[in-house]
């Protein structure tokens, strides 16, 4: 398994359990269908190609073999169902943490995409299941890792890789990103702190986006100002009125 040595380094703390897939659907599909079983808390599945990887709303997320560090991580606690909107916010912190790490800095952008020089280099979905008041939630995040040399690019705006400013392996990536998420855990329970913390690595106030609304026929421009509690994105307009995007109801254009 490529991905043997994780275990290993991990051997004292909850996300020890690595399951590596040469080829799958989707590591969130796989994750998902073992939600419902707390033996598979802290339980993480790599994969080296996903068929039907998947963005926010269906969008896919598409990586050639050997490309990329696609992987789904089980939290090993339970969220209540109140705090579900955080989640993806720590996982983006946790993750950019991983990948400073190793040595890549990377900007966060609402609500779901990290950055490198302004390109996205990687992506966060997470998904849950809800009991009464409490949530298991598995965490996807695909990172865009070594650039094949002479691969067409099909994508645009076209999508950043980290061998662009530093060599990384993706075991010593993985490692970096499961250790952030131990070792910033308790910062589920404190939303104020990972939503100061998301601004500060998103540069907020005064990051400029571009958004599209899923009713709307023409994008608009706004200068981003805060994250509100519940995810949503509080900016100013260029005609200087103010407006609260839901997470649900637009997304940023690059």
């Amino acid at each position: 398994m490529p991905y043997r040595s994780v275990a290993a380094q991990l051997a004292d703390g909850p996300f020890a359990s690595i399951e590596f897939r040469e080829e799958t659907g989707s590591t969130n599909a796989d994750a998902a269908e073992l939600l419902g079983d707390e033996r598979f808390g802290g339980h993480t599945i790599v994969a080296e190609f996903q068929r039907h990887g998947a963005g926010r709303k269906g969008r896919s997320w598409n990586a050639m073999p050997g490309t990329a560090l696609l992987m789904s991580t089980i939290l090993p606690r339970s969220i209540d169902v109140d705090r579900l909107w955080l989640v993806p916010f720590w996982v983006a912190l946790a993750v950019r943490a991983g990948l400073r790490h190793c040595g890549v800095v990377t900007t966060l952008q609402w609500p779901n995409d990290l950055l490198l020089r302004d390109r996205k280099l990687g992506g966060i979905l997470c998904q849950s299941r809800v009991t009464a008041t409490t949530a298991r939630v598995a965490c996807g995040v695909g990172i865009n890792v070594h650039r094949l040399a002479g691969a067409a690019t099909v994508i645009e705006p076209a999508p950043a890789f980290c061998d662009e400013v530093a060599p990384v392996d993706r075991a010593a990536l993985l490692v970096a990103i499961l250790r952030a998420y131990d070792e910033t855990s308790a910062a589920l329970d404190d939303a104020g702190s990972v939503m100061r913390d998301w601004e500060a690595a998103a540069e907020i106030p005064g990051r400029r986006y571009r958004i599209a609304k899923d009713n709307a026929r023409e994008p608009f421009e706004a200068v981003a100002q805060s994250l509100d509690e519940g995810g949503g994105l509080r900016v100013v307009c260029d005609d200087g009125s103010s407006e609260r995007i839901e997470m649900a109801d637009a997304r940023v254009l690059r």
